[in-house]
């Protein structure tokens, strides 16, 4: 384990307060950043420490059951670091930077998702312009930005279409007020610490050193694309899953407390919610085997041929369905108490709501299996 018990155990204690708030934890990513996890999955001959993606992973779980909103916010640079060790091991070298940066102690952040675009990775409504120096010059709307007040760099993407073929254009961004344009407007039913606000990018400028690559645009195993996809699908399931498996826990904790007038007993002895406390641990039992797995078989570079993108997201979809069932489980077996803002749980109910709107959703999961197996929709 690389985060410790007292710092889990002190970013648990100001979860609450932050939400409540609706502020960024800045205690939290004070403590995490002089753990080392900022640069925890960055491999050791660039100066991290070398977690593999599984670690990182269990790593972001465990965080989750600490604080669901600071664990989804630090996922971001997380995924962002695979996504550079995916490509300086597939022969982009370009991201390298990613790496060198991470352990420098920058915080690096997403523009990816944009209003109404639910191609989300594989075309965007951006604009990318190119300059006369070999750079470009970015224009458009971006949506759930998680930490983009306190992030200094960021993985974002346009369409550069002057030239006739359309080209998704990756690049790796400074956060500059001026071309970087925040809109304050996160204020959600949960997840609220990770201040994920719309930005409008107005001319944020990347080199041509900085640009990740450029492809059509479309589904790709192009280093950079599925880098991106690969670990924000499997890293989001880590996440969300921490989140049902707090809500177990305290389920657990409910039921041996809480007392029942008519039986006489705690409810731990009634059969009704035995059976939703045994039900949500075997929806739970299944997806860390799942997560480990696919991991793994990313970093072994294990061959899924056409089923690796709906299999990443199958997972991440099974986690958050788990944790949200798990969730809603505990707070029937908990009883009314659980509906009052002051419990966890009641946090957790709305934390875990989040999965639904972050990609591949059950519409594209269940569209990129139908097409799988019995092919694309006649026209």
């Amino acid at each position: 384990m690389f985060l410790n018990e007292e710092l889990l155990k002190g970013i648990h204690s100001r979860a609450a307060m932050y939400d409540k708030e609706n502020s960024f934890p800045h205690e939290d990513h004070v403590a995490l950043k002089e753990a080392g996890y900022y640069k925890a999955f960055v491999p050791k001959e660039y100066g991290g420490h070398g977690l593999s993606l599984k670690e990182i992973a269990h790593e972001q779980t465990r965080l989750a059951k600490a604080a669901p909103a600071t664990a989804l916010g630090i996922n971001m640079h997380q995924i962002i670091v695979g996504v550079g060790k995916y490509m300086v091991r597939h022969g982009n070298k370009k991201g390298e930077q990613i790496l060198k940066d991470a352990v420098e102690g920058h915080l690096l952040s997403f523009a990816i998702s944009e209003p109404a675009n639910d191609r989300v990775l594989f075309g965007s409504i951006c604009e990318a312009k190119q300059e006369e120096d070999g750079g470009y010059r970015f224009y458009g709307p971006k949506v759930f930005i998680s930490m983009v007040a306190e992030c200094s760099r960021m993985v974002t993407y346009g369409m550069d279409e002057n030239n006739g073929d359309p080209q998704s254009v990756f690049a790796y961004v400074e956060n500059n007020a001026e071309t970087i344009k925040i809109k304050p407007d996160w204020d959600t039913l949960g997840m609220r610490a990770t201040q994920s606000y719309s930005v409008n990018l107005a001319g944020a400028y990347a080199s041509k050193e900085s640009i990740l690559t450029k492809v059509e645009p479309g589904p790709s195993f192009d280093p950079v694309v599925f880098g991106i996809f690969s670990h924000f699908e499997i890293l989001l399931a880590a996440t969300y899953h921490g989140i049902g498996k707090r809500a177990l826990e305290l389920g657990i904790e409910s039921v041996k407390k809480r007392k029942s007038i008519a039986q006489g007993t705690t409810y731990d002895q009634d059969k009704n919610i035995r059976w939703r406390i045994a039900e949500s641990a075997l929806i739970l039992d299944s997806i860390q085997p799942q997560i480990d797995v696919l991991a793994d078989d990313v970093e072994n570079d294990s061959d899924h041929g056409d089923l690796w993108m709906p299999r990443l997201s199958a997972i991440k979809n099974y986690s958050v369905e788990a944790s949200i069932k798990t969730v809603e489980e505990m707070v029937r077996a908990s009883g009314g108490r659980s509906y009052y803002n002051d419990t966890e749980l009641s946090r957790l109910l709305r934390d875990v709501y989040a999965g639904l709107f972050q990609p591949s959703d059950q519409e594209s999961l269940h569209d990129s299996w139908a097409t799988l197996l019995l092919g694309p929709i006649q026209k």
